[in-house]
């Protein structure tokens, strides 16, 4: 077996040059497989205004859950998405020329659509004040609010457990869904479920329980009048 002192002076430097690779590799290697963590990720601090506009968001956003009833602030954010998609439309319809049949049809659609659900008066049928929409105007066409200011319910938290209890119908459908949008001609069909004891239906088990109550006792009232 021939080493590399045997070897002539030009294989001697291969040789070299190949330990040299094969030594980079494995360490390589190994550095790759090692348990050491990355630095961290420096940020830029924060500035006293970035930090106050993050505050007052979040009050605003824990003002509307608890004027809304909602659940947490996910709803918020999801009818905060949905509104940054119909403003993104806006925007790129009016980035187009007024008789630029794209900017007619799909404008004229996106503002029927916004005042079919009530969110948008007939007198701002534009595109104009598409932009000025805000997340209260969303959640005021919610089943909950409406169930609420219809004077179904006593508060707006009382509202939502109406409609998870299946007590509320819009029409002949009961909707268990509080974030339902409801359209403007299906709101005067918001009403308690047939079945269900708030209205005409069979009573509940605690006024089942006091009419039967209030049953016995008259009955006792007439045994004592008769003797």
């Amino acid at each position: 077996m021939s080493t590399g002192r045997n070897l002539p002076p030009h294989n001697r430097k291969d040789s070299r040059s190949l330990r040299v690779a094969t030594a980079s590799i494995s360490s390589h290697h190994h550095r790759s497989k090692s348990k050491c963590l990355p630095a961290p990720i420096r940020r830029p601090p924060v500035s006293l205004v970035d930090l106050s506009s993050l505050l007052d968001c979040q009050d605003s956003e824990l003002k509307l859950v608890g004027e809304y009833g909602l659940r947490n602030k996910r709803e918020v954010w999801r009818v905060g998405l949905t509104l940054s998609k119909i403003r993104r439309a806006a925007r790129q319809l009016l980035t187009l020329d007024e008789k630029d049949p794209k900017r007619l049809f799909e404008g004229n659609a996106l503002i029927r659509r916004l005042v079919r659900v009530g969110v948008l008066d007939e007198s701002r049928m534009k595109l104009d004040y598409v932009l000025a929409l805000k997340i209260e105007d969303f959640l005021e066409r919610r089943l909950q609010t409406c169930v609420f200011k219809l004077g179904l319910a006593k508060t707006i938290h009382h509202a939502r457990v109406l409609i998870r209890q299946r007590h509320i119908r819009v029409g002949k459908q009961i909707v268990n869904v509080p974030s339902f949008i409801v359209r403007l001609d299906s709101q005067k069909h918001i009403d308690f479920a047939l079945n269900s004891p708030f209205g005409s239906g069979r009573p509940g088990r605690v006024r089942r329980k006091k009419a039967k109550a209030a049953e016995g006792g008259a009955e006792g009232e007439e045994e004592e009048d008769d003797e």
